[in-house]
């Protein structure tokens, strides 16, 4: 079993990041952690216990507090202008050490501990749950940079690669809306109820005909699709429930919503498009695209197909998913047309299965031939890359704290 590592947070920050303050945030990111020991009280820590010492009025990223609680060393992590924002004992007395770092002291007691910044931490700037290349940060938080900082959290709370809809369409809406959430006290789970609710309710009405209400609620479910992961991510706030019923409906409401909207047009499917064979095509297509997709993470890249190659980060966009399906469907319905809607579902939902088996063969070979695969974010350069499409589309490089440019990576 690990060995426990005491934690102690210094001070509080002066404002509150999406209505956490610094302390709150950190006992929440730390409350998952087998190996961490929150205290109140330092004098609850041994003397030469294996601590970690944080100050409250920063901004730390998870896999910073990962990589400080697993550290092997004594050490000072130092901020862009070399002032200790942690400090992590491995041996030595841990009360000394404290008190030098809550008083400001001249660092007398851990003069002799290594000064790391973060490239010293050895981090990988790759969050495969993400599908981004999201290079890890410590930022000081301050009444001048908060809203910096509420839109840089907000922002790498986002996939980096998504569809098309999710990737321009809802960011704005969706930045407000978390920020009213967070404001009213409305969790993630309040979110994700509502969007399993108007799921049911676009369901029901592509079942009667209703196309153009089903499409009201099918957007709005969508849109709250999006709302409830952000706002879980930039409160640190997540439950098994939420995670279960989120990542639940996402996977089982698709295919449901397209048989749904062909039951409403039995009367217009003539032999051989019946009923029955119109949802074979449908489960055809959305199950093999998801059995391409597993099978290419779990045996050919261990990652997301979608992360491969840019080629592939840009098929991402468009590919056969609920947003651009929802696109499709759309414009069925602005046409007069919903048979033509579906249709085109059930059509892009096979090209894009038929593309995704492609590029698992094709991933299969590479992997024979030349070993192992390695996404295409861990092959950027920040500097000589920038100007290229696929990295100005998919990756961010930099952000201005307190008007410094902070180059990510």
């Amino acid at each position: 079993m690990p060995k426990s590592v005491y934690i102690y947070i210094v001070g509080d920050s002066e404002t509150n990041i999406w209505g956490l303050s610094g302390r709150e945030r950190l006992q929440r990111m730390l409350k998952p952690s087998p190996q961490a020991r929150l205290v109140d009280d330092p004098e609850q820590i041994p003397v030469h216990a294996s601590a970690l010492l944080l100050r409250a009025d920063h901004l730390f990223d998870a896999r910073v507090l990962a990589a400080l609680i697993n550290a092997k060393t004594n050490l000072v992590l130092g901020s862009n202008q070399g002032q200790p924002v942690a400090i992590r004992v491995i041996e030595g007395d841990v009360h000394h050490v404290l008190a030098d770092f809550v008083d400001g002291g001249d660092g007398q007691t851990f003069s002799d501990f290594p000064l790391y910044a973060l490239k010293d931490l050895d981090l990988s700037s790759l969050r495969q749950n993400l599908k981004k290349r999201d290079p890890p940060y410590v930022f000081p938080i301050n009444n001048d940079n908060r809203q910096m900082l509420e839109s840089e959290l907000f922002t790498r709370s986002y996939k980096g690669v998504t569809d098309l809809v999710t990737k321009w369409l809802w960011p704005v809406p969706a930045f407000w809306t978390v920020r009213f959430c967070v404001r009213f006290g409305i969790r993630p789970n309040h979110v994700t109820l509502l969007s399993l609710v108007f799921a049911v309710l676009a369901g029901v009405a592509f079942w009667h005909g209703y196309y153009g209400s089903g499409l009201v609620m099918g957007w709005l479910m969508t849109f709250l699709d999006t709302v409830d992961g952000k706002l879980a991510r930039v409160t640190v706030t997540s439950s098994r429930l939420g995670d279960v019923l989120d990542h639940g409906l996402d996977i089982i409401h698709p295919p449901l919503w397209y048989i749904a909207w062909g039951v409403g047009l039995a009367t217009a499917l003539t032999p051989p498009f019946t009923l029955a064979v119109l949802f074979w095509l449908i489960l055809i297509g959305y199950i093999g695209g998801r059995l391409c997709e597993g099978a290419f993470q779990f045996w050919v890249g261990s990652f997301d197909i979608f992360i491969w190659r840019p080629l592939d980060s840009f098929s991402r966009l468009i590919t056969a998913r609920r947003n651009p399906n929802l696109i499709l469907l759309t414009f069925g319905w602005l046409m007069d047309r919903p048979d033509i809607g579906l249709w085109s579902v059930v059509i892009w939902h096979l090209a894009s299965t038929a593309f995704l088996a492609l590029r698992l063969m094709m991933g299969w070979q590479a992997r024979r031939l030349h070993g192992p695969l390695r996404s295409w974010f861990e092959e950027i350069v920040p500097g000589r890359d920038d100007g290229k499409l696929a990295v100005r589309i998919f990756v961010p490089l930099t952000v201005k704290v307190n008007d410094r440019k902070v180059t990510h990576g």
